[in-house]
């Protein structure tokens, strides 16, 4: 059984981009999850899948609403919860669930779809490049991030950056997966945005990365928008 949450007083927002998801590079896949979901562990383990493939980022963010059913989330956070909202807004959505999956900032599926998933990844792999975007980290942790336009793109994109935990094995001794022992991959610690770019003139900006967990930069039509490039860095 899919765990749906109706979203109290969404607006209806159109958010609907005229240019299509860039996905030459990897293709982000965002996982909205919960340790306090009985539904959620096939898909945490079809995103543990995903975590090796050099033409996917997929990212696990656990979201905080089913913490009251008796297991708090350890990984949970307010702002994952609200990035999901972002999304059901953008496609008019009054509804958010767990397991569900975003795929490239667009579509979305119920997150143990492996098939679904499977088509929208090749999909999006195959559309035309729109951003090119280089990632470094050097010795101190800061990031350096290059990117310049190779094709149509909105008026304004968002920098964003990611950090994530590896791997991460939890046992659960309450709430409806009492007594499981559940590996989670690739959970998110922080996503913030760190400014935002139109496309006229090459972008070069740094960010601060500190300590050994992966970084992931990815370029995004607005906050809920089409993803248009991503990389990632060990």
């Amino acid at each position: 059984m899919i765990k749906r949450l109706t979203a109290a007083a969404i607006a209806s927002l159109t958010l609907a981009s005229a240019f299509p998801a860039y996905a030459g590079g990897p293709v982000v896949v965002e996982l909205f999850t919960s340790q306090g979901c009985s539904s959620c562990p096939p898909a945490d383990a079809l995103l543990g899948e995903l975590a090796d493939r050099d033409d996917v980022i997929a990212l696990s963010l656990h979201v905080d609403y089913w913490d009251y059913l008796g297991w708090v989330d350890e990984f949970a956070s307010p702002a994952n919860t609200e990035r999901q909202r972002g999304y059901a807004r953008a496609s008019q959505s009054t509804m958010i669930y767990t397991p569900q999956m975003v795929i490239a900032g667009t579509d979305e599926i119920v997150g143990t779809k492996a098939m679904q998933l499977a088509k929208h990844i090749d999909r999006h792999k195959n559309m035309a490049e729109t951003v090119a975007l280089k990632l470094t980290r050097d010795a101190s942790g800061t990031l350096q991030i290059k990117a310049r336009r190779t094709g149509d793109v909105p008026s304004k994109m968002l920098i964003q950056v990611a950090r994530y935990i590896r791997e991460q094995k939890v046992s659960i001794r309450s709430g409806e997966n009492a007594g499981k022992d559940v590996t989670y991959h690739n959970v998110v610690e922080s996503l913030v945005s760190i400014g935002d770019w139109n496309g006229d003139a090459d972008l070069s900006i740094e960010a601060e990365a500190p300590g050994d967990h992966p970084a992931v930069v990815f370029i995004q039509d607005g906050s809920f928008g089409p993803i248009l490039a991503a990389a990632r860095i060990d």
